[in-house]
């Protein structure tokens, strides 16, 4: 549910961002008990519990019109409110102020990805929030958790001292996919061979793997939310352009740099004592503090390399009564299980191997003579594979297509395919601002089409004429999207599709093709 409303004559931060449980705090003088998280944590607890204080009431209130839909934006005057139910009754909301321009700078659903992004990697570390509640109902725990958590996440969208999240320079991206890698049928064979020696290395442990070639997905065995999951996390702490210090990635899921990531202690606002003890502070010990023992697996910079070629980190510190670090474990969405996540590097390739923690008997022992089966069994068939694939590699601009600057997405596989970003770069403001605005206007039809219960995979073509004489294209068809910005093209709009076909037939199968 959609919805305006006019905005207090008060200034606030130019991005807030919040968590709370609706089950918590109903009686009076206990609602800062509700409040899970807060960013900026150095507000003062009055002004945080008027936030939350009116994102509860705005959910209670859109209930009423909307039972069965949860309320998903809220338009003020000066923000716009984002709201994302994470799970039954633990809401994430985000409060960003808008800008001066006459276009939108933001896209409702971008950022409600980004929430959506946190909660997803939380579950998947950490378990669910509800779980962590039930497990110590005070709520340090959870508190404690989420706010190192978060805070790690956030440093990466840290550039000076702005929090820069998705706008409208990041319209041809789209977050919560995977980009695949295309190879060819010899290489393919290859994969397949050298996932099921992988496989078997295991013995007769259920496993599963992941392999990436530079930042793109070759191969998985996962469910797709857990394929999205790991993906995410391998690019943005794992792959070779991850572990580099001082080298950008290509890719566009990283989203900040190394330089913002070390100067944002005296960026990110500093809590008070009081907010502090209440949340926790991010910079307690990597594995523990005095209260609470906290893993922090999105510490950044906190994995090398070892000369067996296996990523290492002492995130999850050390098994009990020994120096050997602990192997990083990970819970499963679609099964439930926790897995012990092994991840292997050989120059562009990163394989993870997830193997369950109930069948190793006797821990990191155990863990490591399977780690060393998978190198004795699998070695050769990984140097291969790398070799082969790094034949066939394009370069960072692959899949950059003279002349077009687009964004393809598949929803039903959850993948994305787009221009390189140093190639997006090189429009004009007014091309993103109009493809910005245009992605808006197709997410809230899709929104109005889903809520009224129509086929959501319905067609749909939109073009527009911006004001620098740029097309911006969308279409959408079957469950696959196009997004498309021509700043060259001709005059006439049958020029500009005429260029969408030849780009369909080309490189899409025809399947954004009008005929």
């Amino acid at each position: 549910m959609r919805m305006g409303l006019s905005s207090a004559a008060t200034e606030n931060e130019c991005v807030e961002l919040c968590i709370f449980d609706l089950r918590r705090g109903q009686h009076e003088g206990q609602e800062l008990d509700k409040i899970l998280f807060f960013f900026p944590a150095g507000l003062p607890f009055s002004k945080q519990l008027s936030v939350v204080g009116l994102s509860e009431g705005l959910i209670t209130f859109t209930r009423i019109f909307s039972p069965e839909a949860a309320c998903e934006v809220i338009e003020a005057e000066r923000h716009s409110h984002i709201f994302y139910e994470a799970e039954p009754d633990i809401w994430m909301v985000m409060v960003v102020e808008k800008s001066n321009d006459s276009e939108p700078i933001w896209r409702d659903d971008a950022l409600r990805k980004v929430l959506k992004e946190i909660h997803s990697l939380f579950v998947m570390f950490h378990g669910t929030i509800r779980a962590l509640l039930e497990k110590e109902p005070g709520g340090g725990l959870i508190r404690r958790h989420l706010y190192s958590f978060v805070m790690d996440y956030l440093r990466d969208y840290l550039v000076g001292k702005k929090l820069l999240l998705p706008s409208f320079r990041d319209c041809l991206k789209e977050q919560g996919t995977v980009q695949m890698l295309t190879i060819g049928r010899e290489a393919a064979i290859e994969v397949q061979s050298l996932v099921r020696v992988l496989e078997s290395s295991a013995g007769n442990m259920p496993c599963y793997s992941l392999i990436l070639f530079q930042d793109l997905l070759v191969s998985t065995t996962l469910s797709p939310d857990d394929t999205i999951n790991l993906f995410t996390y391998a690019v943005l702490r794992l792959t070779p352009q991850a572990l580099s210090v001082g080298v950008s990635s290509w890719s566009y899921l990283r989203k900040g740099n190394t330089a913002s990531s070390v100067a944002i202690e005296s960026n990110i606002a500093i809590p008070s004592s009081a907010s502090e003890s209440f949340y926790g502070s991010s910079e307690v010990s990597p594995t523990e503090d005095s209260q609470y023992h906290v893993v922090r697996p999105l510490q950044s910079e906190k994995w090398s390399k070892g000369k067996d070629g296996y990523l290492v980190t002492d995130l999850w510190g050390a098994e009990v009564g020994t120096w050997v670090f602990a192997t990083p474990t990970v819970w499963l969405r679609q099964t439930g299980e926790r897995m012990y996540l092994c991840a292997y590097q050989h120059r562009n390739l990163t394989l993870l191997l997830l193997i369950p923690v109930a069948s190793i008997a006797n821990g990191e022992q155990g863990v490591s003579a399977v780690k060393q089966q998978v190198l004795e069994q699998a070695s050769l068939k990984i140097l291969k594979v790398e070799e082969k694939l790094s034949k066939g590699w394009g370069g960072e601009n692959a899949y950059h297509v003279s002349g077009y600057r687009y964004l393809l997405v598949d929803g039903d596989r959850n993948v994305s395919r787009a221009t390189p970003p140093t190639k997006v770069a090189t429009l004009t403001k007014e091309s993103l601002l109009a493809m910005n605005k245009l992605r808006k206007e197709v997410e809230l039809e899709k929104s109005r089409a889903k809520l009224d219960n129509v086929d959501c995979e319905k067609d749909m073509e939109v073009c527009i004429r911006a004001k620098n004489n740029a097309w911006v294209i969308s279409r959408i068809t079957r469950g696959r999207e196009l997004y498309m910005v021509l700043e060259k093209a001709n005059e006439t709009l049958l020029y500009a599709t005429d260029a969408v076909e030849k780009f369909s037939n080309k490189y899409c199968d025809g399947t954004f093709s009008l005929d």
